[in-house]
């Protein structure tokens, strides 16, 4: 079969659905190879067994190097990093990306390197902004983009933060998405393999465990920001003027992503609190009983004091815990589309 496109999907929350509603829709002779990156964690997954009743097309999880055969749809096993290199395909447990592993941003720019022009990348329903890197990077190396209609989203999160991010080419329900990208790929010239793009010296890609996951970013200067996954300094840059956080590891998080994964720490960071305080209370009730059982009144009133003052701190802390907090998103409803995406 002569192949015109490599087709690559992001999906995380709610995802699973609409992957079925659009496997569904792909024809037998599809003229393409379809990645998908389904957030899935890191145990066995029944995700190609469930996709492939969903369609006509086999699907399964590739096996790292293996050759890229037209008319298959690869599912990035739980743990790895789905990579496209120009007729194979890479497996890599590098570092996590938007909190995650696989990541949809990964997949996306490693196709946009390898195959340009030849990419459809699609975004999915999902929380956060995974993906919207991905579909800048498929956009400047001349690639179509298309997404999921949030209205359509169980969780809308991930493809309105590719609408607000970037010029996005098409958005669909996932019921019309199959038919739509086999409209797509007809429409490009067929080849027996998607012809790789000349690759841009100094930018590596991510196949090996020890090789470097770094997309068209700059590495700017550290910030007084932390990783949230390593605790190593952060290095901000933009994509499209989008803001990027980048440790030393190579963890990267968007803006979403980052709001998402600091808001925890500092949850993380309360309770800990809370625990050291309620702990405090608790010694001190114990050194009170030892006091007096020692004739001691005096010290063990002070320790009864200090115990009191422990236990109204932490019912304090609590309160700034259970109250609500202002969570902006980087993403709101009304700051959709920089461009006007066709349905």
């Amino acid at each position: 079969m002569d192949c015109h496109a490599i087709i690559v999907v992001g999906a995380s929350a709610g995802g699973l659905e609409a992957l079925e509603a659009l496997i569904g829709g792909l024809p037998r002779d599809l003229p393409a190879v379809v990645c998908v990156v389904l957030h899935i964690g890191s145990r066995h997954s029944e995700a190609p067994k469930i996709l492939a009743k969903a369609g006509v097309l086999p699907v399964a999880h590739p096996a790292d190097g293996e050759a890229i055969r037209c008319g298959r749809i690869y599912v990035a096993p739980p743990d790895h990093h789905l990579l496209v290199e120009p007729g194979r395909l890479r497996l890599s447990r590098g570092p996590r990306e938007n909190g995650t592993r696989p990541a949809a941003d990964p997949l996306f720019r490693s196709a946009a390197e390898a195959y340009g022009s030849r990419v459809i990348g699609v975004v999915l329903s999902g929380n956060l902004n995974d993906g919207t890197a991905g579909c800048s990077a498929v956009k400047r190396r001349g690639g179509t983009t298309v997404v999921q209609d949030p209205a359509d989203a169980s969780f809308p999160g991930m493809p309105r933060s590719a609408l607000c991010n970037v010029a996005i080419d098409h958005r669909a329900r996932a019921f019309d998405m199959g038919p739509l990208l086999a409209r797509l790929v007809h429409a490009l010239s067929p080849r027996s393999t998607p012809a790789p793009v000349p690759r841009r010296a100094g930018r590596p890609h991510a196949a090996k465990e020890d090789a470097s996951m770094e997309g068209d970013y700059e590495l700017n200067p550290p910030v007084s920001l932390t990783c949230p996954e390593c605790g190593g300094s952060l290095r901000e840059s933009t994509m499209d003027s989008m803001p990027y956080f980048t440790c030393h590891i190579g963890h990267r998080y968007g803006a979403d992503s980052m709001d998402e994964a600091q808001f925890q720490m500092m949850e993380q960071a309360f309770e800990a609190a809370v625990r050291t305080l309620n702990e405090r209370a608790a010694l001190c009730l114990r050194l009170a009983e030892a006091a007096r059982a020692n004739g001691r009144a005096l010290s063990a009133l002070r320790w009864d004091e200090a115990g009191g003052e422990a236990r109204e701190r932490a019912q304090t802390l609590v309160q700034f815990l259970t109250n609500d907090w202002i969570r902006p998103s980087p993403n709101a409803e009304e700051d959709e589309e920089p461009g006007r995406a066709a349905g």
